[in-house]
């Protein structure tokens, strides 16, 4: 039941703060609220895995202040199960013009057990406009990590959009019952081309996403047997509500 008290308290605590009524009605500041997918696709590995995947976040708030509930899954469809499942609940608020601070908590279902997380990060855009999303975990257990997602929107034409990404995950201390050693765990690097089709609200794109454990982590993966990188061809759709 504890595991349950934490997100709910803070969708709780900022749902009081938005809908708080200020002295002047002309004060008010208007809501606003959306979904964002930035990838909803399908994808074939090099060793004929089959994968659909989805990367994407709704939020609801204002611009002093949001809710946002992201979600990113891999799903084997041939084995019919989650490769991985992360859902976070965070709240976020600008700090400067370009960036945003944010807290939360995130839940993932990996191989093994459940695991949940404190959040603690920063999002924005940094110079030459690349899109940074950092954070800080820490598990129920204690142990703590780190992202770092970077991505570039490169605009061949006004509608032709060449999108590289990356994603660096961190570890500074073991947990074994979900695979994760000490040191850096995993990168993945995506490479996708777009075209936006309607209003830039919906664009199909195809790309390749390259995956490779690290470090301590890509040992213990050894050990098991398991593949420790892999290569993808992607075809999808992204879009906004």
């Amino acid at each position: 039941m504890y595991r349950m008290i934490l997100p709910l308290a803070l969708l709780v605590g900022a749902m009081a703060v938005l809908s708080s009524t200020p002295s002047k009605a002309q004060e008010r500041e208007p809501l606003q609220y959306g979904i964002q997918i930035e990838e909803f696709e399908f994808r074939r590995g090099d060793e004929n895995e089959n994968i659909a995947a989805w990367n994407g976040d709704a939020f609801f708030g204002t611009d002093e202040i949001k809710i946002r509930l992201f979600s990113k899954a891999e799903y084997d469809t041939r084995a019919s199960k989650f490769e991985n499942l992360e859902n976070r609940l965070v709240v976020q608020t600008p700090v400067s013009t370009f960036f945003d601070v944010k807290a939360g908590a995130r839940l993932d279902t990996p191989d093994g057990p459940d695991r949940w997380y404190g959040i603690v990060g920063v999002t924005g855009l940094a110079p030459q406009w690349f899109e940074i999303d950092a954070d800080l975990f820490v598990s129920e257990s204690g142990d703590a990590s780190a992202r770092l997602d970077v991505e570039y929107e490169l605009l061949l034409t006004n509608r032709l959009i060449l999108t590289p990404s990356a994603d660096l995950n961190l570890a500074f201390s073991d947990d074994t019952e979900v695979g994760i050693k000490s040191g850096f765990t995993s990168v993945e690097v995506g490479l996708r081309l777009s075209y936006d089709v309607v209003d830039r609200l919906i664009s199909p794109y195809v790309g390749l996403v390259y995956e490779r454990k690290l470090g301590n982590t890509a040992d213990l993966i050894e050990a098991e047997g398991e593949d420790i990188e892999s290569w993808s061809g992607a075809v999808g759709v992204k879009f906004v509500f």
